[in-house]
């Protein structure tokens, strides 16, 4: 299975920078990765953009709608889509308008990182280290501790 990441803009914050870089390098460890970015824009044109990116792939939406799921929980729907044969899993963060409503729609997933609004730079950061827990939890290694 492969894993694209799709965000609007680059990261100009330099924690998100080097924790992005981080959790990617780690990620690729157990899944071909690919970071896009696509050009920021009203809330409409990029949300057009994540879909047209991820176009083919299993879509996550990161979302303050979505459903909030423990670690384990996250582990859990990896091997879910394993066992389906899911090729690609797309995961989309809007930018600082969230998504429009198309992108709920035709998601195949609606994820909240929090019951907190994070700007979207956070979100990326804390998704790619959740990403990354989950395939320490599904291979038994000492990283998840709980």
């Amino acid at each position: 299975m492969k894993l694209l990441i799709v965000s609007v803009g680059k990261p100009r914050l330099s924690y998100a920078k080097s924790g992005a870089a981080e959790y990617l390098a780690r990620l690729k460890r157990y899944f071909p990765v690919e970071w896009k970015q696509v050009r920021e824009g009203s809330c409409a044109q990029e949300s057009e953009r994540l879909l047209t990116v991820s176009d083919g792939c299993l879509r996550v939406a990161l979302d303050e709608r979505g459903e909030l799921v423990a670690s384990k929980t996250l582990a859990v729907k990896f091997e879910q889509w394993e066992r389906r044969v899911v090729k690609a899993v797309a995961f989309l963060i809007g930018g600082a308008d969230g998504h429009a409503s198309v992108v709920r729609e035709r998601a195949d997933w609606l994820w909240s990182l929090s019951p907190l609004t994070l700007q979207h730079e956070l979100a990326l950061t804390v998704m790619l280290e959740q990403l990354y827990r989950a395939q320490t939890i599904r291979r038994g290694q000492p990283y998840h501790r709980a």
